[in-house]
């Protein structure tokens, strides 16, 4: 367990522009030389292997790849979030999506449409493992979406996904590009309607979402996520007791 230092605070004009906005960055929590190295042991330990979700092999691999669970708890990232939530901070899950060349496109949504915690409070982290272009398929925000919850409906069969947005309640042409060097990421809340469009390019796109909530937020593991599912406690204290809680992986 880490705790905050002023390292990576946050200004108040960032504060202000995430409350505006409902995102930040993106910054840097290492160079693309730095990110070599993960990346082979993602690519050897996650895309090449089982995980512990039986259902899911991207998922909460916090748990059992030593570099996943550093990326995950990384200061560059619990820092500037305990800016916006305060030092008591829960990983309490991490997904890794993979875009192959042809990959499908994923529709306008909410994730908080999908997850399994109350109260819904949370703020992802969206770190690239590869280079991340509109080419392959960068993620795409709209920003401000994250003031209101949208309706979502049935997704076209060839989506990635199988709810979106009602294509009524928002406006795609405000999309912002979220491109990133590996080794950049983004905050976002988890009302930030975002999209990706399929991958036309013939390069892999490949990066790690890390979602961040409070101590004081549920976690449905086993009905949910998967049964022995453990989160992080990244920063700070829990007082609650609610959820369960990995240490470091072998």
């Amino acid at each position: 367990m880490s705790h905050v230092n002023s390292t990576y605070q946050l200004t108040r004009d960032e504060v202000d522009f995430y409350i505006e906005n409902g995102y930040l960055g993106p910054y840097a929590a290492m160079t693309p030389d730095e990110m070599t190295g993960i990346r082979a042991e993602i690519e050897a330990k996650v895309l090449n292997s089982d995980g512990p979700n039986p259902r899911r092999p991207m998922q909460s691999r916090h748990m059992d790849v030593p570099a996943v669970f550093n990326l995950a708890a990384h200061p560059a990232i619990i820092e500037r979030i305990a800016g916006l939530f305060g030092p008591d901070l829960v990983v309490w899950t991490t997904n890794f999506w993979l875009k192959e060349p042809g990959s499908p496109e994923i529709p306008w949504h909410q994730d908080i449409n999908f997850w399994p915690i109350e109260p819904p409070v949370n703020i992802s982290a969206w770190i690239a493992i590869d280079e991340v272009t509109v080419e392959n398929a960068c993620l795409q925000i709209i920003a401000g979406s994250h003031r209101q919850f949208l309706q979502h409906m049935r997704a076209p069969e060839e989506m990635a996904i199988q709810e979106m947005a009602s294509p009524d309640a928002y406006d795609a042409s405000a999309a912002v590009n979220m491109e990133l060097k590996p080794g950049e990421f983004f905050l976002f809340s988890e009302r930030l309607l975002h999209a990706s469009s399929k991958n036309n390019s013939d390069k892999r796109r490949l990066g790690l979402a890390i979602r961040v909530t409070l101590p004081l937020v549920h976690i449905f593991q086993d009905s949910h996520l998967h049964p022995g599912h453990t989160a992080i406690l990244a920063s700070g204290k829990d007082l609650m007791g609610f959820n369960r809680y990995a240490g470091r992986p072998a």
